[in-house]
């Protein structure tokens, strides 16, 4: 009686129909796809900025050099105010990049001091090459702007949890969790959180996958910058795991009933023969 009952437990627990599984479950409504917002600069951010021209000689002049490290496997750094070259351990070339300082500023080469915060990549290379043809210092100047080491987060109940580098203007949390390779079965789809720094404060947004009206209008459906996403475990997924760490797919799990059944099926034995 007992094994069927405990038997019987587990079937009404499985066998219920899964809910909010299915994204975009208002699909046949016309949706408004709201527009990403591009990604800007801020502080913190590594930048890797290279002008390019028909002359090298004049256009290297604007470009971080170049340097050779033989620091060994440990590798090296170089930091001049919000400048710092980074060397790769372990080879002789090395990346140089611009850091964008408290004051949202970087010290370029010749035209000093540009308030850089607030700017798109696109802005911020266009902001540059008007400079540099403004001074009639490069007549046909090319400059092209990367994010160095900028990425989010994405944890939880994602195929690949980790951190990705943000290699584009507009990432979306779409973007992120497909990356990610999307949800497990077992990802709570109108639950998902973004925590994001917001004037010296975490602020955390919930989305609902389920529902793509609420998540355009959402102001985390655009990520930024170091924001993390976190899909929490459904109820099923809770229920999997025990106290001490096993999960109900476990042999460790099955050990523990098989245990708890033969103590229980032995007491009551003893109180019977009594």
């Amino acid at each position: 009686m007992l094994m069927a009952t405990v038997g019987a437990g587990f079937l009404l627990t499985g066998c219920g129909t899964p809910k909010n599984i299915t994204y975009f479950q208002n699909e046949e409504s016309i949706v408004q796809m709201a527009q990403a917002n591009p990604i800007k600069l801020k502080a913190d951010d590594k930048l890797s900025i290279v002008v390019k021209s028909k002359d090298p000689a004049v256009s290297d002049l604007f470009n971080l050099g170049i340097y050779t490290s033989r620091y060994g496997t440990n590798g090296a750094q170089v930091i001049s105010g919000s400048q710092v070259k980074s060397f790769r351990p372990g080879s002789n070339d090395g990346v140089s990049y611009y850091t964008v300082d408290p004051q949202g500023c970087i010290d370029f080469p010749v035209l000093g001091s540009l308030k850089v915060a607030g700017m798109t990549r696109s802005e911020l290379s266009g902001f540059i090459k008007g400079e540099l043809m403004g001074r009639e210092l490069v007549k046909d100047p090319t400059v092209t702007v990367e994010f160095v080491n900028t990425g989010i987060n994405v944890m939880g109940e994602v195929m690949t949890p980790g951190r990705y580098d943000i290699n584009r203007d507009h990432l979306t949390v779409l973007d992120a969790l497909s990356l990610a390779g999307d949800l497990t079965i077992n990802g709570r789809r109108e639950n998902v959180k973004v925590l994001r720094e917001e004037n010296g404060q975490t602020k955390v947004y919930t989305l609902d996958l389920t529902d793509l009206n609420k998540l355009v209008k959402s102001p985390a459906y655009s990520l930024q910058q170091n924001d993390v996403v976190y899909v929490e475990p459904n109820d099923f997924r809770k229920r999997q795991t025990t106290v001490n760490g096993n999960n109900a797919l476990s042999t460790g799990f099955w050990i523990s009933v098989a245990s708890l059944i033969t103590s229980a099926v032995t007491t009551i034995g003893v109180f019977v023969n009594k």
